[in-house]
């Protein structure tokens, strides 16, 4: 088994459950798996040098889009509200190939990798006729960078001529969908310790498919043993459209379906009324976090305070590169503080608090707060490291647990670690060619959008 120890490290923030800092300490890692945390300096394959480093547990984004990295900055989109924003996108996103899901999800997870993120969901949902086999793409990529996956089988089943916004050449049938996500968990879906890929089902919205297809995928995705997610509560726009059509507001005809418990989590939930807060608390059901692009597209801002405070689960997202513009779990994390010491004052959560929504609290959502998320004997070696020395550091690191919400980071981090391995040195990628992945990407992007 190989094996990592980080010597020296100026501080490390565990966010376990006491909080714990570690002064002047060594981190050891074997075989991906975190063995000590203290004075211990055991021989190993690789040793770095942690001086006037701090460490930090790697973050894990509960919400994105990979395939939308292609689509970001089109001007003709950008002052548009989710519908028409939809609407609008469609257009481009059912030209979608193999080749296209591959080298989106390559610069998007690589920019992610050096921002600190180690765990990515990726909510795949627009499935174009005869474009091949767009899961298999995204895993390759996340290999070629070594990232911790999490795949979706998304789905549609509702098109235009049904009533909803996606045309007809990506959406599919119920049966259809069901048994592409039964292949989909058996190809990809590891439930072991530490496993490097796992499967969610997520039909993308109640906007966008049928009750049968979000019932049923319900019932599949527990005969499976797998988690559920979908877009839930984002826009007025959806309340809407669900009391016109269902007469009711958007949880409660979630929860007529299956659609809530600790194996699933929503994405964005802004118009949540307090009643549905407690239900989610009292069921388990989370909520990830998109501060960004809930203010890009105009949506809404979540009630985060009140969410923490009533024991929901709570995780942090940067959604689609086409709303956000980027990838950056770190931007994700100092706009979300900004955001709600803005709209909420002393209730707000701390810069501490929305870095453990980034990492313990996202890997909750995913189901695997045991393994990741935090910095501990005995869970995976996940973690990054920020040197204190630079500039934009300087006189800013007397409290390391808030300097991430408080201060930011704008840049590439240091080092990156996913399962005990480096992927991320001195702020750049070690799994690819950096320049000839941006020339690739860039020619394909083109390509994609001239096709469109």
């Amino acid at each position: 088994m190989s094996s990592l120890l980080i010597r020296n490290l100026a501080a490390l923030v565990s966010c376990d459950g006491a909080d714990r800092v570690y002064q002047d300490v060594n981190l050891y890692c074997e075989g991906g798996i975190i063995r000590s945390i203290g004075p211990e300096a055991p021989t190993a394959d690789q040793v770095l040098d942690g001086t006037g480093m701090l460490c930090y547990p790697g973050l894990v984004n509960a919400h994105h889009h990979l395939y939308q990295v292609f689509s970001r900055n089109l001007p003709q989109v950008q002052n548009l509200e989710l519908f028409d924003w939809l609407t609008a996108l469609y257009e481009i996103w059912k030209g979608l190939r193999e080749e296209t899901v591959y080298r989106s999800s390559l610069v998007g997870l690589g920019e992610l990798v050096k921002t600190g993120c180690t765990t990515v969901f990726d909510h795949h949902y627009v499935f174009p006729q005869a474009a091949g086999d767009l899961l298999g793409a995204q895993r390759e990529a996340a290999r070629t960078l070594g990232v911790r996956l999490h795949l979706s089988r998304g789905s549609m089943d509702r098109s235009r001529k049904d009533g909803g916004l996606p045309p007809d050449s990506v959406v599919q049938t119920v049966d259809e969908i069901l048994r592409d996500s039964e292949e989909a968990v058996r190809r990809f879906h590891d439930p072991s310790f530490g496993s490097m890929c796992r499967v969610a089902l997520a039909p993308c919205s109640p906007f966008s498919v049928s009750a049968d297809l979000l019932r049923e995928s319900a019932v599949l995705a527990r005969e499976l043993g797998v988690r559920l997610h979908t877009h839930l509560c984002e826009t007025k726009d959806e309340e809407r459209f669900m009391l016109e059509t269902a007469g009711v507001r958007p949880l409660a005809y979630m929860e007529q379906l299956g659609w809530v418990g600790p194996d699933v989590w929503y994405a964005h939930g802004i118009h949540f009324d307090d009643a549905e807060l407690r239900l989610l608390a009292a069921t388990g059901t989370g909520v990830c976090h998109c501060p960004v692009s809930n203010m890009k597209l105009s949506s809404g801002v979540a009630r985060i305070p009140e969410m923490l405070a009533l024991g929901v689960p709570v995780g942090l997202g940067v959604d689609g590169s086409a709303s956000n513009d980027g990838s950056n779990l770190l931007e994700e994390l100092r706009v979300g503080y900004l955001l709600h010491r803005l709209h909420a004052s002393e209730r707000a959560p701390s810069g501490y608090d929305m870095l453990k929504l980034a990492t313990i609290g996202s890997a909750r959502l995913l189901g695997r707060e045991a393994e990741i998320g935090s910095l501990e004997v005995g869970k995976c070696a996940d973690f990054f490291l920020l040197d204190t020395r630079h500039l934009e550091l300087t006189a800013a690191c007397g409290d390391p647990k808030s300097l991430l919400g408080t201060v930011g980071w704008k840049g590439a981090v240091d080092y990156t670690v996913i399962n005990g391995e480096i992927a991320v040195a001195h702020g750049r990628l070690t799994g690819v060619d950096e320049e000839r992945l941006a020339a690739e990407a860039g020619r394909e992007a083109a390509d994609y959008l001239r096709r469109s």
